[in-house]
């Protein structure tokens, strides 16, 4: 269809002519019947009989923009990390002057006056200033990444260069971080963890917020065999933690509550009796209140748990924000905790162990839902574990005379799970894929000697779970052990995500 002629009705003198997608329409006509005759344009009493469609824009008003840029394909060719950071480290060093070096300078008094201090400020600070520039411009140069075939590429320094590779097939995890001050500049960091320890870890610093996803999304597909331009998988939406429940499952514990009454306990004792002595006791409490309410309702806020072909996506943070995703062949054990107080709404929480993750970096990921219900917990716990029902599995309860502190309550297996319960009065259950356990062991101590008992350990790799079963007689424990350690080397025990 040809374009249409805007602002310029069908009919008059145009009607008719080649071209017009319309055709020619007679002008209005009176109640007589004779043609109507209009006054001026605010004084006609009949509109037009025909409007011409609205199909967009006036062409005349219209300019076609710039072709669409490409998308990045981070498998083609070396990229740099953004631009900003290097102003950001910069930034960076200058906080770090100004607070031990220029500050001081600044207030310290001398005998020329002001204009003297001003005078050595500004020479001591214009070459900082020089250096901190210099120092973030190298250090936005010095680092380079690209991805060869399988493997990505990491080369850091100008004049020494220092090349690292990492296999893609060994990654273990792949996380998008966005601390505080990035989030105002749109960027973001991404830690790529591969399985060798410490020292496996590869930080970017920084890409920009739709380019570290990119780069997350092209890393994963290589990992999984998949071309690099394969788009991100979708994911279906599983539970979102509201802050309210958050904050009450932080304050519903009974150390929390315990803390909370010594701190009122000593503010008011030293209101009364105005003793400052008893500040060694209120500033441990209100420590432990932050450590143990604030940093965590910080931390999990809007915490949110979704699945994917990929594996579990976590999104939390309030300060920092944090994208995660747990292949379910990672998680190599699950603790679901069980408060005193909690147990009472039906609440729980999820400990996982995460392999690629060690030291300060396994204590961050070691959370995988931290308050939800306990029906929406084993429905993940499903989920990880080849849909087995962890309630389903019979515990053998310990042996009649129970000597240790936390009162088991029972241990059992299938030909995938062990699950270990025990606690009062919270209660913990641990569950590991027999395929998972990197041994099995038993020890006896003075005391079990004396009653024939003894503990079942089941190891996983390092993490906050530890699996075991305590108190079980010599015989039962050593049968115990033979089973665990046969049905741990069968590869058709090995659990597959939502299998």
């Amino acid at each position: 269809m040809p374009p249409q002629s805007y602002g310029r009705p069908p009919y008059g003198p145009q009607a008719g002519r080649p071209g017009l997608p319309y055709p020619p329409v007679p002008p209005p006509v009176g109640p007589d019947g004779r043609p109507f005759r209009a006054g001026p344009p605010a004084y006609r009493p009949y509109a037009p009989l025909f409007q011409p469609p609205a199909y967009g824009p006036p062409p005349q008003y219209y300019m076609p923009g710039p072709p669409p840029r490409p998308p990045v394909r981070f498998s083609e060719g070396t990229h740099r990390l953004h631009w900003a950071t290097a102003p950001l480290r910069a930034f960076a060093i200058l906080i770090v002057y100004f607070v031990l070096l220029g500050m001081p300078l600044l207030l310290t008094r001398s005998d020329g006056g002001a204009a003297v201090n001003l005078l050595r400020f500004t020479l001591v600070t214009v070459p900082f200033v020089v250096v901190a520039v210099a120092a973030g411009i190298w250090g936005w140069l010095s680092v380079r990444f690209r991805v060869e075939g399988d493997d990505l590429v990491v080369v850091t320094g100008v004049l020494r260069k220092r090349t690292r590779s990492i296999p893609l097939s060994r990654v273990q995890a792949i996380d998008v971080v966005r601390p505080l001050v990035t989030r105002f500049f749109r960027l973001s960091e991404v830690r790529v963890e591969a399985a060798g320890g410490e020292q496996s870890e590869i930080i970017l610093r920084y890409l920009g917020r739709d380019a570290g996803q990119a780069l997350r999304a092209e890393l994963l597909a290589i990992a999984a065999g998949l071309p690099g331009q394969t788009p991100e998988a979708p994911e279906r939406h599983f539970w979102k933690v509201r802050y309210g429940q958050l904050l009450g499952s932080l304050a519903m514990r009974l150390p929390v509550l315990g803390t909370f009454l010594l701190l009122i306990g000593s503010l008011m004792f030293m209101v009364i009796y105005g003793e400052p002595a008893i500040l060694a006791v209120t500033v441990p409490a209100l420590l432990g209140l932050i450590r143990g309410v604030v940093a965590p309702a910080i931390m999990y806020a809007g915490f949110r748990v979704a699945v994917s072909p990929d594996g579990l996506r976590l999104r939390y943070g309030m300060l920092e924000t944090r994208m995660q995703t747990l292949p379910p062949g990672r998680v190599q054990a699950v603790g679901i905790v069980e408060p005193a107080l909690w147990r009472s709404v039906g609440w729980a929480r999820l400990e996982i162990t995460v392999a690629g993750y060690a030291g300060d970096r396994q204590a961050l990921s070691s959370v995988l839902l931290p308050v939800a219900p306990r029906s929406v917990c084993m429905g993940l716990v499903r989920l990880l574990f080849m849909l087995r029902d962890v309630d389903a599995i019979p515990l053998v309860p310990p042996a009649q005379f129970s000597i240790a502190l936390d009162h088991p309550e029972g241990a059992g297996a299938d030909d995938v799970l062990f699950v270990s319960r025990h606690g009062w009065p919270g209660r913990r259950t641990d569950v590991i894929p027999v395929v998972r356990a990197q041994s099995v062991r038993m020890t006896v101590n003075p005391l079990q000697r004396m009653l024939g008992l003894a503990t079942v350990h089941v190891d996983a790799p390092s993490g906050p779970i530890r699996v075991r079963a305590a108190d079980r007689e010599l015989g039962e424990a050593r049968a115990m052990v033979e089973s665990i350690a046969k049905r741990s080397v069968d590869p058709r025990n090995a659990p597959s995500f939502g299998a």
